[in-house]
């Protein structure tokens, strides 16, 4: 709404996601923008000048039309409350919102200095790098014991355990249909530990 009110009066506009949180500073974060590119172009200085040092695609990307930056710093929050099932969820997302274009770019951009840099997000990125759409393995996911044995520790222990518990069901889920969030979880397990795959057919 704003880009088209903007317009109008011939003002570019974009919006630009943010995440690096307290530490950001000292750290580095990342930069998501939506916009035209010709208007990200024209910016690029400034980009360039705020972004953190070492190469552009490790801390800025242009995720594609406006509201997409934002829409990308959303997808990145949402990203911390479950780790592994978490980015599986993030991904699933992005792919299907048509105003992101570059999923693959969206997630190596939160690799320097955000607030869920890890080494699960360095494996999805290698695991979408080989295999941009998850293509060559199915959404299944066997799980082998340590998850139903911390939910069953919870449960004795009165402990709230939601993340992890709806972790493990959705492993349970991933066994009755094809998920492209399930088919996320297979290909960090294979990346991290070299476990099996089911692949796709």
């Amino acid at each position: 709404r704003h880009a088209a009110e903007l317009a109008e009066h011939g003002i570019a506009y974009l919006d630009c996601g943010v995440s690096g949180g307290v530490w950001g500073l000292e750290n580095g974060y990342g930069l998501m923008v939506g916009g035209e590119k010709a208007n990200v172009d024209r910016a690029m200085p400034i980009f360039d000048a705020l972004r953190p040092e070492g190469a552009r695609e490790e801390g800025f990307v242009h995720v594609g039309d406006v509201g997409a930056g934002h829409y990308a710093k959303m997808v990145h929050n949402g990203i911390e409350y479950g780790m592994m099932q978490a980015f599986a969820e993030g991904y699933e997302l992005l792919a299907k919102k048509d105003i992101i274009k570059d999923v693959h770019g969206t997630f190596a951009a939160w690799q320097r200095g955000t607030v869920v840099r890890s080494w699960l997000l360095d494996l999805l990125v290698r695991a979408l790098k080989e295999d941009p759409n998850l293509d060559k393995i199915r959404g299944y996911v066997e799980d082998s014991g340590e998850g139903r044995w911390t939910v069953e520790e919870a449960i004795a222990n009165a402990v709230p355990m939601p993340a992890i518990t709806a972790s493990l069901f959705a492993r349970f889920a991933s066994r009755q249909d094809d998920s492209p969030a399930m088919k996320a979880v297979a290909a960090l397990r294979n990346q991290f530990g070299g476990h099996a795959v089911k692949k796709a057919e």
